[in-house]
């Protein structure tokens, strides 16, 4: 046996130098989700940490020099990576008054949900121009020029997410600069909202863009759908009152590689256990509660508050308690796993 282990020993240094490895020496498909994910459940607290922190660097560098004015939030489980959750990236950015974040275009596709700020905010995505408003999500699509400013008064802050960790995965990651510090705008504001929004199109035209041709969802439209479903539509346990944002050109998810979510939970509403293969990451617009997340001696509660940023691993059980009526925007990789064939659910504890 000794004499074996050597040989063997000896086999594995031999072959280590052939730049190949000996598969029956490890277990490259663990059996569990929890064996392979290394992130972990974790709250960033918007009022307290992460606005004071963004506004102290309004101090020391300007949206010109930074190119983008973003605190990453790093999970402190995936050791200073870059990544919110394992296939995703959130940070969140903010914009002074008479700042323009220069134009820019890459391939991880983006988007903006706005937590906080007033007056004349916009953006331009892919040569049209609209205003921001708290609540708003805002789709920047892969490889579209876009920029942004502040023309009002005070600063205002929003949570990117990208699919950067994915993209990277694949290797096509591709970054460029405007050659000046705005894009032209080639379309009228609202022209995208005119063409598709409203459950029509031009008799000619097709669109075959893989993101919806739509790029920003006004709050006031999102939250009047909920509330008018408020009485209409059957509670689900594990979720409340849950609706995707789509491509009105296909009834599919907005983004190609991320899905995006606006929920609705009644004062005192408790959903049931929920597990998930997606990665989630949760930042309420309205209302206070708490989100229990893990189990046993592992379980963790995180009181969350408007505006903060809460990350939940691939397959943690979590449950949602709205302490006040609460709404709930969220962003998963759900729709990347689905047309991978990965994504699976688990409701309750069966």
């Amino acid at each position: 046996m000794a004499e074996n282990t050597a040989a063997r020993e000896a086999y594995y240094a031999k072959v280590a130098k052939l730049d190949v490895s000996p598969l029956w020496t490890t277990r490259l498909v663990p059996p569990r989700p929890e064996d392979q994910v290394r992130s972990v459940a974790h709250l960033w607290d918007f009022d307290d940490v992460i606005r004071p922190a963004l506004l102290e660097a309004g101090g020391l560098i300007t949206a010109q020099e930074a190119n983008r004015r973003v605190l990453s939030l790093e999970n402190p489980g995936l050791g200073g990576s870059h990544r919110v959750l394992e296939s995703l990236y959130a940070g969140v950015q903010m914009i002074l008054p008479g700042e323009c974040a220069p134009a820019h275009k890459h391939s991880p596709a983006a988007l903006r949900f706005i937590l906080e700020g007033q007056g004349d905010a916009w953006t331009a995505v892919a040569g049209e121009k609209s205003v921001m408003r708290p609540g708003d999500f805002i789709i920047t699509p892969s490889d579209a020029w876009h920029d942004h400013g502040h023309d009002g008064e005070g600063p205002y802050f929003w949570l990117d997410g990208l699919d950067i960790p994915m993209v990277a995965t694949f290797g096509p990651m591709f970054f460029d600069h405007y050659p000046a510090d705005r894009a032209p705008q080639s379309r009228p504001s609202g022209d995208s909202m005119a063409r598709f929004g409203a459950n029509m199109r031009p008799v000619n035209e097709r669109w075959t863009r893989l993101e919806s041709p739509i790029f920003s969802y006004p709050y006031e439209r999102s939250r009047a759908a909920l509330e008018k479903l408020r009485t209409a539509q059957e509670w689900d346990p594990f979720a409340g009152l849950k609706l995707t944002y789509i491509d009105p050109t296909t009834g599919g998810s907005a983004m190609p590689t991320i899905s995006t979510f606006l929920q609705l939970l009644p004062k005192g509403f408790e959903t049931k256990t929920y597990r998930t293969t997606e990665n989630t990451i949760f930042s309420p617009v309205e209302g206070r509660g708490r989100l229990i997340v893990g189990e046993g001696d592992k379980q963790r509660t995180f009181a969350f508050k408007p505006r903060d940023v809460v990350a939940v691993p691939c397959w943690v059980p979590h449950r949602i308690i709205a302490d006040e009526e609460t709404v709930l925007f969220s962003f998963s990789d759900r729709i990347a796993q689905e047309k991978l064939g990965l994504w699976r659910e688990m409701r309750g504890n069966a």
